[in-house]
């Protein structure tokens, strides 16, 4: 008798090892194939089994979760979906995570091990933390500003605080309300398909995905370039530039859209965007040198984020000089994002120096301990202080006697520069209406704001001037609004 339990308890024992082994196989050798296969629901139901983090706002919140009480249980809302959609992105249950819902989706999915306020401890569990907070640096009036003065037109704008880096703006017009995704039903998909087809491209960021030729707002670059090389020493100094200007290399002659542009000194031709100047400075500073100057300024940066992917503003010096003179006005193969337009005009009113961009203030555990904070951006010396002095200067002029006059604000000081970006076939496209600038407030210290706007379908006639009548008038609603709300301390 003791023998059969002896051989039932062995034969126990060997079911029990065989078990044992099995499992650790499943869990451990298995676990990621079953828990990358498309059939595991898991994953999908713990993921949306708890409200998501924040993103906010000034202080306010602009998204929020909704307890559907479906299996996928939590779905995404948004307050001001149209208005802040190029900053949040969206969430989606069927179409995944864009922006900053995406670059820091493990804060606020929860998924971060860094959100958990005991972290060893909650790797323990099978729950998953509750998502953390993402505060942003976005000023809510001038994200207003920005967003209304753009109406149902085509463009973008972009703000910056010239000393931090601090993005205060970044809109993108026409947009769409992130909500309409952010479920999995019949609804989700028939708005995607319609958002997706449209010609006007809601869901495209303009302000940091999409690149424009810069037009004359480019000539800040070249200006830069031909001050810092000693091309230009005097402002008010003739240039000897021709008008029309052959050029080199070629029978093509450029010309300018007003009068007054031969010779005409450096502070005559930016106030008034002599295209004949600026072509011909960039080419009396040379390939390399220009090169230099725009990558000073963050053109051909392939890896800015901020934290989500920018698009790479790009300056081609390994053309021929007939190119380099159309490159140097803003035009041929140069492209820029709204953003490194605002980052440019940023470098001037800092004194010639650059911080590097960033939107995320900090994040946040669910209970207010902060997961990681912004801190100092390090300064990337783009010119010398008496070149940013002087471009300084030059940009006032071009409020105060220029073509940027509907960007002066009563009591402030403000410089800009108006562009008009030609494109298409034979340049046949309505032209890209561009104005890039700076302002600071009575009593500031330092310039508070840099600001771009492009406008794609402007109405306004061929000319540089059109810079100044249909996209400096938003500049001004955003400097305005950031001047208006008290600094940060």
């Amino acid at each position: 008798m003791t023998r059969y339990i002896r051989r039932a308890a062995a034969f126990c024992v060997l079911l029990l090892v065989a078990l044992l082994v099995n499992t650790a196989w499943l869990q451990v050798l298995q676990a990621p194939s079953y828990g990358g296969n498309p059939a595991n629901r898991r994953p999908t139901i713990a993921r949306y089994e708890r409200p998501r983090g924040e993103i906010l706002v000034g202080g306010r919140a602009v998204t929020g979760s909704r307890d559907t009480g479906e299996q996928l249980r939590y779905e995404r809302t948004y307050a001001d979906g149209p208005l802040y959609a190029p900053v949040t992105g969206f969430a989606s249950q069927r179409y995944g995570t864009t922006f900053l819902e995406h670059a820091e989706d493990g804060v606020l999915s929860g998924s971060d091990p860094l959100v958990a306020g005991l972290p060893l401890f909650a790797g323990g569990t099978r729950a998953r933390p509750a998502g953390g907070d993402v505060v942003t640096t976005i000023d809510p009036a001038a994200q207003r500003a920005a967003f209304d003065g753009l109406g149902g037109r085509k463009g973008a704008v972009a703000a910056v605080e010239p000393t931090t880096g601090r993005i205060l703006a970044l809109v993108s017009t026409p947009s769409y309300d992130p909500a309409e995704l952010s479920g999995n039903g019949p609804a989700v998909a028939a708005a995607w398909a319609r958002l997706t087809a449209d010609p006007d491209q809601p869901l495209l960021n303009r302000a940091v995905r999409q690149t424009y030729p810069p037009g004359s707002t480019f000539k800040v670059v070249t200006a830069a370039a031909a001050l810092d090389a000693g091309v230009v020493r005097d402002l008010d100094a003739r240039t000897w530039s021709p008008d029309p200007y052959r050029l080199p290399g070629s029978t093509t002659r450029l010309v300018n859209e007003g009068e007054g542009c031969r010779n005409a000194s450096l502070r005559h031709a930016f106030e008034w965007s002599c295209n004949t100047v600026f072509a011909k400075l960039g080419v009396d500073v040379g390939a390399e040198a220009m090169k230099e100057t725009a990558e000073r300024f963050g053109f051909n940066d392939s890896g800015l984020r901020i934290p989500f992917w920018v698009a790479p503003s790009t300056f081609d010096a390994s053309a021929d000089r007939a190119q380099l003179a159309l490159s140097s006005i803003g035009q041929f193969n140069t492209r820029a994002t709204p953003l490194q337009m605002a980052m440019v005009a940023a470098a001037v009113a800092a004194g010639g120096q650059v911080p590097t961009p960033y939107l995320v203030e900090r994040t946040v555990r669910p209970g207010g301990g902060v997961v990681s904070a912004a801190g100092p951006r390090p300064l990337r010396q783009v010119m010398g202080p008496a070149t940013a002095a002087r471009l300084r200067e030059l940009m006032c002029d071009v409020v105060t006697d220029g073509t940027g006059g509907n960007a002066a604000i009563p009591g402030a000081i403000v410089g800009g520069k108006t562009g008009t970006a030609q494109h298409g076939v034979g340049n046949s496209g309505t032209p890209y209406a561009w104005f890039v600038s700076w302002a600071q407030g009575v009593g500031d210290l330092s310039p508070r704001v840099a600001v771009a706007v492009v406008v794609e379908d402007a109405s306004a006639r061929r000319g540089d001037i059109s810079g100044g009548g249909t996209a400096a008038p938003i500049a001004r609603a955003v400097m305005e609004a950031v001047l208006r709300t008290p600094p940060a301390r």
